[in-house]
């Protein structure tokens, strides 16, 4: 399966136009972002669960992140609120599952294979530094990404570094970019660039941005 498998290309998703597809597990449903390969992909996705739905125990070969957009997400190592950032490396695996239902924006195969620091943290918590009205807080950086929790104040300007690669997926508010307008649930990806600037709405907009990775990105090794 291929979907915006072309790197090369930018490409706008506005999610909450696209349909729910059934996952391998009842009460499990995904919107499909990006993708090469079909269950053992290198995916971006918003999967859904149901209330008091599951994924079976799972090994995560090339690595998992993800963003808890609403509700409750858990698993064996407990229990993880919207606005949670998790990282999953290679080798990890867990049990899934949301007794009260949650929504999750998750990346699966996009890890250095060396990378093994598993940790979870939440967004809003993380300390961030203020230029102007823009505050961000760096969630992770190695030598391959960096990945970034962003708060841009109405009608301010967000110029990212594109170098690499970049991706935003606005999680409250509006942001204009290249003539289009992204909102709460949109997912950008944009090919390597000098950079990308963007304007914030008039209720200021909330993004996770991550920059670098797209230089490495590949289909999973089966």
């Amino acid at each position: 399966m291929q979907i915006n498998a072309n790197f090369n290309l930018r490409v706008l998703v506005h999610s909450d136009n696209q349909p729910w597809l059934e996952s391998p597990m009842p009460g499990v449903e995904r919107r499909m972002l990006d993708r090469i390969g079909g269950e053992i992909a290198r995916a971006t996705t918003i999967v859904r669960y149901a209330a008091n739905s599951h994924f079976s125990e799972h090994c995560h070969t090339g690595g998992e992140e993800f963003i808890v957009l609403e509700g409750i997400f858990q698993d064996e190592n407990g229990d993880y609120p919207a606005g949670t950032y998790v990282r999953n490396p290679p080798t990890t695996s867990h049990s899934p599952r949301s007794d009260q239902g949650c929504t999750i924006f998750v990346k699966l195969w996009q890890f250095d294979m060396q990378d093994r620091k598993q940790f979870h943290l939440t967004m809003l918590d993380t300390p961030a530094t203020t230029k102007g009205a823009v505050k961000t807080a760096i969630l992770h950086q190695d030598k391959y990404e960096s990945v970034k929790y962003i708060e841009v104040q109405a009608g301010a300007n967000l110029t990212l570094d594109a170098s690499g690669g970049v991706e935003i997926l606005v999680l409250s508010g509006t942001i204009a970019e290249s003539g289009d307008l992204l909102r709460q649930g949109s997912w950008l990806r944009c090919p390597s660039q000098v950079k990308i600037t963007s304007i914030a709405g008039n209720h200021g907009a909330k993004v996770w941005v991550k920059s670098g990775h797209l230089t490495y990105a590949k289909a999973p090794i089966n």
